[in-house]
């Protein structure tokens, strides 16, 4: 079967296009020696002897770059290059005249080179080919920011509890800071148990300050492969190392004015750590096998779910890194401690998820909802995306039970109790009932009873009064 639908497709329409490019030349001899010289190493390539005949070829042949002799039958190569520009067609001005000014007005216009007559047709061609792969990678590089630039968009901070309240201030004052001065901005550090959102938070940073339309590299420290690790943090040059045929930058220098987001820092290797502290001290970052120092201009925010003081006391982590990254701290919460956030969230999740599959709106029961709640999520925010995309991926109902959570049974006997013979009970009476039924646990003892509903004291306060409970 796999192969009959193989056997099906087009095999032309995966094969790489052939780059088109138009000469504009009236020296017929020339010209043909030109094309046949292009059209050997690959090139589609079409001749035209005027200015007409190009305009004409234009429209038809539609180029992707154009060789074009300055002195024409009906003109000036000038007066059509402007046409080439306008198109995005990449241009190569070519005259046989000692005078160059025309050359220099082509290049001021927007002419990528000039060559003079006699041409060397493999000088030529190296000038097409390098030019071939510089819009290549220019082409590679505003995708690269584009498909940043919606990640970094779409990225969203959901939360109304007290402790997303102080990281939203934290966020809007580091990009008041941003915007203040054009110096090299202070490093941030990240920390938290694992779910808790840091990459969302290094994101939504980024995407909030100055420099959010510049790229956004993410380095996951503690996936990089231990011999892979420096090449592929500081770069390398030609033969470095084994296997190493081409210079390649780093992910240092790749975030070039934007943002390096250094994920789970805590795994790096002590080894790395020096080399990485005295980029932050420097701001300068050297290749492997190379004598030549580069800039850094990135902003470099850091994130970890280890205790860094720790284990700089202990020996794991240096110590003068530490304190290095360690200028501007946000903790993120874990899930238990942000109330209602929980459900601000699984809704969130379950729209993201019925948008994505094309699927119908369901809705949460007020057992789910109080399951939820009740739930420790040692998992964080990650774990209750997971849930939540599953149960809506697998429920064939409207309505999302405590049952299609696939939650453990925690807390889920209160949840029972209130439910059990009513079918008419309204969420605000199974969240009183919860209330009350963890406040009689804890005798009165309103901290306690926070933590048994894995919420904080002020949101066990706020939802006491608003339900007229006191103790």
């Amino acid at each position: 079967m796999l192969s009959q639908l193989s056997s099906s497709v087009d095999k032309s329409s995966l094969m790489p296009l052939k780059k088109k490019i138009l000469l504009v030349e009236d020296e017929a001899l020339f010209a043909r020696a030109v094309v046949k010289r292009l059209q050997k190493a690959g090139f589609e390539c079409e001749h035209a002897e005027s200015l007409s005949d190009a305009r004409l070829l234009i429209k038809q042949f539609e180029p992707d770059m154009a060789l074009l002799d300055m002195r024409l039958p009906d003109g000036n190569g000038l007066d059509l290059l402007s046409e080439f520009i306008a198109r995005n067609i990449n241009t190569i001005v070519m005259t046989a005249f000692g005078d160059v000014s025309d050359a220099v007005n082509a290049i001021k216009l927007g002419a990528i080179d000039y060559l003079k007559k006699p041409i060397d047709l493999e000088e030529l061609l190296l000038i097409i080919q390098k030019n071939e792969k510089t819009t290549e990678l220019q082409t590679s590089l505003d995708y690269s920011r584009q498909r940043n630039a919606v990640a970094n968009d779409s990225v969203q901070l959901i939360g109304e509890s007290t402790p997303m309240q102080s990281v939203r201030q934290q966020i809007t004052r580091i990009a008041q800071l941003s915007a203040l001065s054009d110096a090299v901005q202070p490093t941030v550090l990240i920390t938290g148990e694992t779910g808790t959102g840091k990459d969302v938070v290094a994101r939504f940073l980024h995407g909030s300050c100055a420099n959010h339309d510049k790229p956004f590299v993410h380095v996951d420290c503690a996936s990089l492969p231990a011999e892979l690790i420096e090449s592929e943090l500081f770069g390398h040059e030609k033969g470095a190392f084994t296997n190493a045929v081409s210079s390649r930058p780093g992910l240092i220098e790749s975030a070039e004015d934007g943002t390096l987001f250094l994920d789970e820092i805590g795994e790096l290797p002590l080894g790395l750590q020096a080399k990485l502290l005295n980029v932050l001290e420097r701001r300068m970052v050297r290749r492997l096998g190379s004598t030549k120092e580069r800039p850094v201009n990135a902003r470099i925010i850091a994130a970890t779910n280890r205790d860094l003081y720790q284990m700089s006391n202990e020996g794991r982590f240096r110590s003068d890194l530490y304190y290095r990254l360690n200028v501007i701290t946000m903790k993120m919460p874990p899930l238990r401690d942000r109330g209602s956030d929980v459900l601000l969230l699984a809704n969130y999740f379950r729209q993201l998820t019925e948008k994505r599959y094309a699927l119908p709106h369901h809705e949460f029961s007020a057992a789910a909802l109080m399951a939820m709640q009740t739930y420790h999520w040692p998992g964080n925010v990650r774990e209750l995306r997971h849930q939540i995309s599953r149960a809506v991926l697998m429920c064939t109902q409207s309505m999302i039970s405590e049952l299609d959570l696939g939650l453990p049974q925690v807390g889920m006997n209160q949840v029972a109790s209130v439910l059990q013979g009513d079918s008419q009970v309204t969420l605000d009476d199974a969240e009183k009932a919860m209330l009350l039924n963890a406040l009689e646990q804890s005798r009165n003892n309103v901290s306690k009873a926070a933590r048994l509903l894995g919420i904080t004291r002020m949101t066990m306060r706020y939802r006491m009064d608003k339900h007229g409970i006191s103790v």
